[in-house]
């Protein structure tokens, strides 16, 4: 590898699987010191094996704001304060609008929108001068797609607060910017409740929407993370980078 992350100290929430995992493991391969965080410590478990290079994890549910402090407490107490923040947990919930109800609302809200917005928030006193801040967005927010409406909301909220957040931290040159997937070869739609024979009829579904005709993988997506994470996009901030197979825009 190159080690254009040597030395460098990265927080990845949701980094126990899918996106974030392959993430983790490559930001650690470049020579970062990787810590990932997860909702049960079985899994981090499993991804601190994957990952290796000395990495660590942490139990911290993004929907509890008070999680956050202790998080950034031990980060910077391991490893010194935070040149990369992956803000990459996040949920999924598909549902008619008409069966859609408060409760689920509020639960991809608290995540997907106030969730994001304090891991932000209560990682400033912790990071770097110059770091650099990536929130998983998705390509999604850019479009219409059934039973999905406070899904692809949260995700276009998310895309807001990239700009806002990065015209506020400019002056202490900290880069924010948005990665916006498409369709990922991931557990995701299992870990949203679908049936397994739903999960592939929605794979197949997005597979075929897209002008490369197939899934990204996890391989890619982490690529893109770890451009935006290096000095490779030093002039980019406020941005969205679209990995999505042609989705969005064809």
């Amino acid at each position: 590898m190159s080690g254009k992350l040597e030395n460098t100290v990265a927080v990845i929430t949701g980094g126990n699987s899918g996106i974030g995992l392959g993430t983790a493991k490559l930001f650690a391969s470049e020579g970062a010191k990787v810590t990932i965080t997860g909702r049960t410590q079985s899994t981090i478990d499993t991804a601190i094996e994957e990952i290796g290079h000395g990495a660590i994890g942490l139990v911290s549910n993004v929907g509890e704001v008070a999680s956050f402090e202790p998080l950034y407490t031990t980060v910077n107490r391991t490893f010194g304060k935070i040149d990369v923040l992956v803000v990459n947990a996040g949920i999924m919930v598909m549902a008619p609008l008409e069966e859609f109800t408060e409760e689920l609302f509020d639960q991809i809200i608290n995540i997907n929108y106030k969730g994001v917005f304090f891991t932000v928030q209560k990682a400033l006193p912790f990071l770097n001068e110059g770091a650099s801040i990536i929130i998983t967005s998705s390509t999604v927010a850019n479009k219409g797609i059934p039973n999905g409406a406070a899904y692809t909301s949260s995700k276009a909220a998310e895309r807001s607060l990239v700009r806002a957040f990065a015209a506020e931290l400019a002056g202490r040159k900290i880069r924010v910017n948005a990665l916006s997937p498409g369709a990922v070869d991931t557990p995701i739609f299992i870990k949203a409740g679908l049936s397994q024979s739903t999960a592939d009829g929605m794979n197949s579904f997005f597979a075929n929407a897209v002008a490369l005709k197939r899934l990204g993988t996890v391989d890619e997506m982490a690529k893109g993370f770890l451009f935006l994470a290096s000095d490779d996009s030093s002039y980019m901030t406020g941005a969205d980078l679209v990995i999505d197979g042609g989705f969005r825009d064809l």
